[in-house]
């Protein structure tokens, strides 16, 4: 304060004394005496135009700089100002939820269901990975009025490591799983003898043992490869192996990429027995293939020119063949988030194999013609955008050509319900596999609304109409399919909501064509946080109660309840 007013006094002083010294010039105007002949009048000829920067003399420019001098006198000033410390402020901020790399999820429902769910893992983020993955779901069964027994139950273990690196990473994964079900759907047209159901087995098991791995490298054509190898085997001493192994290169050209993928595929498998016969029944190919493409990349263009190329050796038969397919694709956004125009021709070659059709269809016998599908080509054009900011959808349509395509069909019983059967696969109550040269006009479109944050919908529907050549009808295919989904999410809770439909289909028994009847199937689910931690959850699966087939002669477990808990960790 002392300082600030000695600075006020000596600015007042030196602008007192420029302003005194400034008045002592004296003032150099005359008076003169100035004589009016006539009255001025003047004109509008007379104006003359203000220059728009006049030329303003610096009147004191040539002052000369006046000597001030002055002193300071220093006054003491007393002050009763104290300050105070300062104290930081805190910004509220909502608390972040912290997110767990680990879980563990249990349940039980009706029909005796327990459920267990896992995953760990640990390592160094940085350099590497290890990780077990744990699932099993089970049941009793209790389907009402059956003969046999329908309890079912499926376990699996997987396991990896990951090796990360600044050139290169790589995974190695091994599994193994297993899977109980049983030939429960005998017809309600034939009757059963009391010694004839208590002589059946009907329990079938499925076991797969796979492990495999996979490369990729960081700027490199070789982009990296996959390898793995699968043994799937059953109940009835049936066994199939196969190797499946990718390698992939890339070169970029300017803007463009040139890729390719090469693929060995070898499966060899044996089944104890025919439906028909005693003798075994084998299967062994080789599928050596070839797939270049060129990626071509614009702002609002996408163009892929490629093709697939397959050498194949039908080790069993001892025939080989060649197949080439297309593989070209392309988009177009003709308005920015509204409207692309898609279209593509593309084909393959399908390995048809036991663990697929097991996995699609459990009921099938261990029987089974294993042949390729010819997929020739499938043409498609279509649709995709935004017909809102939050409401998107597509649409297509396409027409697809296949030789050798596989349906599920019926075998045809061995018993009138007292003639005991040798398998109890025999009784009318398993699934072969026929194949037919089809076409197919499919139709597709998907309706997507992202109401808010929290909430979005969805809607699909699927048609497809298939002409066969030599079948009388595209046995257990729907012609038209279609789901509606629901999911709401916030901090604390979340439900959900997804009904499917099935279309009838036909099924050809014992010379007669049979209608599976058309189904709906609703799942709700939902489920409460108390914790970053800890959630509660329940999920009820054909909601409606209804008793459908979804093979003929297979229903379903009616309305099924089941809740747990699911618990997230560090390790």
């Amino acid at each position: 304060m002392h300082h600030k007013l000695l600075i006020t006094s000596f600015f007042i002083l030196v602008t007192s004394v420029s302003f005194s010294q400034i008045t002592k010039k004296k003032d150099t105007l005359k008076t003169e005496e100035i004589t009016v002949e006539k009255p001025y009048a003047p004109t509008i000829s007379d104006a003359f135009k203000v220059r728009s920067n006049p030329n303003i003399e610096n009147e004191t420019k040539n002052l000369a700089k006046e000597r001030v001098n002055y002193s300071i006198f220093s006054v003491p000033v007393a002050s009763t100002f104290s300050p105070s410390k300062g104290k930081a402020q805190s910004i509220a901020r909502a608390p972040k939820e912290r997110f767990y790399e680990n879980y563990l999820s249990a349940g039980y429902g009706n029909f005796k269901t327990p459920f267990l769910d896992a995953f760990m893992h640990f390592g160094d983020k940085k350099n590497n990975d290890f990780g077990i993955f744990l699932n099993h779901l089970s049941s009793e069964g209790g389907i009402k009025d059956l003969l046999l027994n329908d309890n079912f139950s499926d376990s699996k273990i997987d396991v990896y490591y990951k090796q990360f690196d600044r050139d290169y990473n790589f995974q190695i994964n091994a599994g193994s799983q297993l899977k109980k079900q049983n030939y429960y759907g005998l017809s309600d047209e034939i009757t059963y003898g009391d010694a004839f159901i208590a002589a059946m087995d009907e329990e079938q098991i499925y076991k797969t043992v796979y492990g495999g791995g996979k490369v990729n490298f960081e700027d490199s054509f070789f982009r990296g490869a996959s390898a793995e190898i699968v043994n799937f085997s059953d109940d009835y001493n049936s066994n199939e192996i196969r190797l499946l192994v990718k390698p992939a290169l890339e070169f970029p050209i300017s803007k463009e990429k040139i890729n390719g993928e090469f693929l060995v595929d070898l499966i060899s498998g044996r089944f104890k027995q025919s439906y028909t016969d005693g003798n075994d029944v084998n299967y062994s190919f080789l599928n050596l293939g070839f797939s270049p493409n060129l990626e071509i990349v614009r702002e609002s263009f996408t163009l892929n020119l490629g093709a697939k190329l397959y050498y194949v050796n039908d080790l069993e038969h001892k025939s080989n063949d060649y197949f080439a397919y297309p593989n070209v694709t392309t988009s177009f956004k003709m308005i920015d988030e509204v409207l692309t125009v898609f279209a593509g021709v593309t084909g393959d070659l399908v390995q048809n194999n036991y663990k697929d059709f097991a996995n699609e269809n459990p009921f099938v016998s261990p029987t089974l013609d294993i042949q390729q599908t010819d997929k020739q080509y499938r043409a498609y054009v279509g649709t995709k955008g935004k017909l809102a900011s939050n409401i998107g959808y597509n649409f297509n349509v396409s027409h697809t050509s296949e030789k050798n395509k596989p349906f599920f069909i019926q075998n045809q019983t061995k018993t009138d319900g007292t003639i005991p059967v040798e398998k109890a696969y025999e009784a009318g109550n398993s699934f072969g596999v026929v194949y037919d040269n089809v076409k197919t006009l499919g139709l597709f479109g998907e309706i997507t609304i992202d109401a808010s944050k929290e909430f979005n919908f969805t809607g699909t529907l699927n048609y497809s109409h298939h002409t066969v050549e030599t079948l009388l009808e595209a046995w257990n295919t729907p012609k038209m399919t279609g789901t509606i989904s629901a999911d709401y999410q916030n901090k604390d809770w979340f439900a959900g909501a997804k009904l499917f439909y099935n279309g009838e289909t036909e099924d050809f028994v014992n010379g007669d064509v049979v209608t599976n009847e058309s189904y709906m199937d609703l799942n709700l689910n939902g489920g409460y946080n108390f914790s970053d931690r800890l959630t509660v959850f329940a999920k009820i699966n054909n909601a409606l109660g209804e008793k459908y087939h979804r093979f003929l002669n297979y229903q379903v477990q009616t309305l099924q309840i089941l809740g747990g808990l699911t618990y997230k960790f560090d390790l």
